[in-house]
């Protein structure tokens, strides 16, 4: 007597609560080649997602929330089932992201210290301290500057 294990297998409304990304969010990665083609209920037709599914998901949304274009993330997915041959091109992709979001993060960092400067800016004002909101001012505005110059 041969054991069969059987595969769990998930509606697309429990594969999209699982991996946190919406119905048609899956519907469209699925139809744009962003992941596999998922199968079909027998006598449904409806999606039926597996466990092999649900982990190439998990990953594609782990890219998807890092702000991967989706260009790249069917770049990735697709690289990764041709193996060791790729590895270059995938660390590549991937270092490109990480310089994006080293990016991202400085500009978040900005952000942060011209907040902070208003807060101090107001703090000052509130305290009557009109020399110090001035020179507060003053590097806020140096800041805003920056800033601009980063967006571009």
């Amino acid at each position: 007597m041969s054991q069969q294990t059987t595969q769990r297998s998930y509606t697309i409304k429990e594969a999209a609560a699982l991996t946190g990304l919406p119905a048609s969010t899956l519907r469209y990665y699925e139809t744009i080649g962003v992941i596999s083609p998922i199968g079909r209920g027998a006598s449904s037709k409806h999606r039926v997602y597996d466990e092999d599914d649900l982990d190439q998901l998990m990953w594609v949304a782990c890219l998807a929330a890092t702000g991967m274009s989706i260009s790249d993330m069917r770049t990735y997915v697709a690289n990764g089932r041709l193996g060791p041959d790729v590895a270059a091109d995938q660390i590549e992709l991937l270092a490109n992201q990480a310089e994006r979001l080293a990016a991202e993060a400085e500009q978040v960092a900005l952000r942060q210290r011209y907040v902070g400067l208003k807060v101090s800016y107001w703090q000052a004002v509130q305290a009557g301290d009109d020399e110090r909101a001035d020179l507060i001012s003053s590097e806020a505005r140096k800041l805003a500057d920056a800033l601009k110059r980063h967006e571009k």
